[in-house]
């Protein structure tokens, strides 16, 4: 009773976006998701870059809809590099801790060589922004759909009128688009 015939999905995530729910539909085996089979999907996606995480679930339905997921493999056509999501637990409301869907991130970090890089990134991103979150400054933040400001005070107040003066002596403008 480890298989499913519950209609199985999956959300694969990249650098460059993620698929969106895509369920599972045709595998290569006549039956999909036995105890102890693999089954092999094909899922037609733009290129999302380097993988780093999946959802996978089911939606609960049909006789014995529990599943045992031990994991899942993706391969990449394009780089040829394979992104194993380990599991190793119950999708089923009556098992476990009663979850149909899990969220998995890539287990091996050799197989997720921009991991390092995109960590680099958030990190210079961060060092060249963070002064404008330093104690004292004033944010601005200008909507360009309603022509208005919302402000940020050191003292922790928001200003949603958006006076467009300011008395704190340093305003440092980000855009939001609606």
């Amino acid at each position: 009773n480890a298989g499913t015939e519950a209609d199985v999905y999956i959300s694969v995530y990249g650098e460059r976006g993620d698929t969106g729910s895509r369920q599972l539909l045709r595998s290569q085996k006549p039956k999909k998701f036995l105890k102890g089979q693999t089954d092999i999907f094909a899922v037609e996606a733009v290129h999302l870059g380097v993988l780093y995480k999946i959802v996978i679930g089911h939606n609960g339905l049909g006789s014995g809809n529990g599943w045992f997921l031990d994991k899942v493999v993706i391969k990449d056509p394009i780089t040829d590099l394979d992104y194993t999501f380990l599991c190793h637990r119950w999708l089923d409301q009556g098992q476990d801790d009663g979850k149909i869907a899990r969220e998995l991130t890539v287990t091996d970090a050799s197989s997720f060589p921009g991991r390092q890089e995109l960590e680099l990134k958030r990190e210079e991103t961060w060092a060249a922004e963070k002064w404008k979150f330093q104690e004292g400054n004033t944010l601005q933040f200008y909507n360009r759909l309603t022509h208005g400001f919302i402000c940020l005070s050191p003292d922790s107040r928001v200003d949603a009128l958006g006076d467009k003066k300011n008395k704190y002596g340093k305003v440092y403008f980000m855009w939001l688009y609606a």
